[in-house]
């Protein structure tokens, strides 16, 4: 492209006024539309920056990246089934020293009312849009919450909206729950005698991998019953082979008997991962180069919109009968 290309594109981009709202609703409708999602599988994804004047930029952890860097963090909800995953809601995560910096804050055009908030509230608002403003069907939540210091928040909000979940915590939320009179059982440690186990394969150098599941014994305190979504918890661990400890914990109220939907939903996750590595290579996701709130925005929708574009023009080119049978 010349550079009078390039400038409109970049002026679309980083400048033009256009609302990414409607345009991520639509995507979202043809998404759903075109294959049944399993479940809203929520990723997050580090950008990299050099510098401090980029939006959100910061140095801070990442947990999708295992370290700290400097970058700005977003948070995906895609939508995942059979035929791969698409980003059709985002948030990005403005970490507190953006809340009192007003020259950083006007020269990338903050709203007033976006400020620092944890993960969870902006993962319950990106739900709350797509179930209440969009009309999408709901499906199974699969979240990674290794970064949410307070986990029960999160549990009690997709519960009191009726949703079912599968949430990765790290052991510091088991010492926490340990605290809070969660019951374990001996999950953490080695096989407990009431819990359901799977082995299966695991697609990272061939080896195996071995899934447990027991209940969790929540206190009243922390899990009121409600008439819409009990709250009944279950702890599944996975162990690789050839490891000491635990490789991933997860919570779930999916029950302790249903581990063969449990252990399919974290391969979703695994999709999902594999798709954002797909975008990034094929469009250029983690290459944002402006600096305004509205252009971050604008980029990972676009970027969404063409990864989705594809995953489109691979179903028109797949057989009909095919494609009947994944989604029987």
């Amino acid at each position: 492209m010349g550079r009078p290309v390039d400038q409109c594109l970049q002026q679309f981009v980083n400048q033009s006024p256009w609302d990414w709202q409607p345009v991520r609703k639509r995507l979202a409708g043809h998404m759903a539309a075109a294959f049944r999602a399993k479940a809203w599988v929520v990723e997050e994804v580090a950008f990299p920056k050099n510098g401090a004047n980029s939006v959100g930029v910061a140095r801070q952890f990442a947990h999708s990246a295992g370290r700290l860097i400097n970058c700005q963090l977003g948070l995906a909800i895609m939508l995942v089934g059979e035929h791969g995953g698409c980003p059709v809601n985002w948030r990005l995560l403005l970490p507190r020293s953006w809340d009192d910096d007003p020259a950083r804050r006007a020269r990338t055009r903050i709203p007033a009312h976006e400020r620092y908030r944890s993960r969870w509230e902006h993962l319950l608002e990106a739900i709350d849009e797509m179930v209440l403003d969009w009309g999408l069907p709901p499906a199974p939540v699969v979240v990674d919450a290794r970064a949410t210091p307070r986990v029960e928040p999160l549990l009690r909000g997709l519960e009191d909206r009726g949703l079912s979940y599968v949430a990765r915590v790290g052991e510091s939320a088991l010492l926490r729950g340990r605290m809070a009179g969660w019951g374990f059982g001996e999950a953490a440690g080695g096989t407990p005698a009431n819990g359901t186990t799977l082995s299966g394969p695991r697609r990272d150098r061939g080896l195996r991998s071995h899934l447990m599941t027991v209940p969790l014994e929540v206190p009243g305190t922390l899990a009121v019953p409600r008439p819409r979504h009990p709250a009944k918890r279950s702890m599944t661990v996975e162990w690789a082979q050839g490891r000491n400890g635990p490789k991933a914990i997860w919570l779930t109220d999916f029950g302790e008997t249903r581990l063969p939907e449990i252990a399919g939903m974290i391969e979703l996750r695994r999709r999902a991962a594999a798709q954002l590595a797909l975008m990034d290579a094929e469009s250029g996701l983690r290459h944002f180069e402006g600096r305004s709130f509205r252009g971050w925005h604008h980029h990972v929708t676009l970027v969404s919109a063409a990864h989705g574009y594809r995953l489109l023009r691979g179903l028109d080119a797949e057989p009909a009968h095919a494609r009947a049978r994944s989604h029987g």
